[in-house]
């Protein structure tokens, strides 16, 4: 009987610890998603070094002038580097499927990390590619770590466009 005692006891307290290191990385992924968002909105992209602002061109563009697109309500600033092949290979492709699916409403600022090292740290860049969407009023509306696929782009996409409209039906 004290041998199945002490096995409920081990099991019991093994429970516990889960409950609770669960209930801990839970909180900290939730503060540290509320520090990532950059409440200042953007104002100027093009005053910063590195940064090229196009709708459906590759992160890795030497000596391409930019283009502005002034039009688009919604902005995803990609952060990336000529020097890493996920950027150009994977994440490239699928910025401009977005940009092909959502037409001139979404314009894509590529930025390359090494380049602009004040605007990685002011959005929290950790890794790259990381893509930032930017709402209409230059907002942070999301940070993507890492590869992120069209499908996912796309949905933050419409959920910012449906807050603006949101927005706009209120005013």
């Amino acid at each position: 009987m004290s041998d199945l005692v002490l096995k409920l006891s081990v099991v019991v307290l093994i429970v516990v610890f889960l409950v609770v290191f669960l209930f801990a990385a839970r909180s900290f992924l939730a503060e540290y998603r509320r520090h990532t968002r950059v409440q200042a909105p953007v104002k100027d992209l093009r005053s910063h070094p590195g940064i090229e602002v196009s709708a459906d061109e590759d992160v890795e563009q030497p000596g391409r002038t930019p283009v502005v697109v002034t039009n688009a309500r919604v902005r995803i600033l990609a952060f990336g580097s000529e020097e890493d092949r996920q950027c150009r290979v994977l994440q490239a492709p699928v910025l401009r499927r977005v940009v092909e699916a959502k037409g001139d409403v979404v314009s894509v600022v590529n930025i390359d990390v090494p380049s602009s090292p004040e605007l990685a740290e002011r959005y929290h860049v950790l890794t790259v590619p990381t893509t930032v969407m930017l709402d209409t009023h230059g907002k942070t509306y999301a940070v993507n770590y890492g590869f992120t696929n069209a499908q996912s782009l796309i949905k933050q996409v419409d959920e910012i466009l449906a807050m603006d409209g949101v927005q706009e039906a209120l005013s």
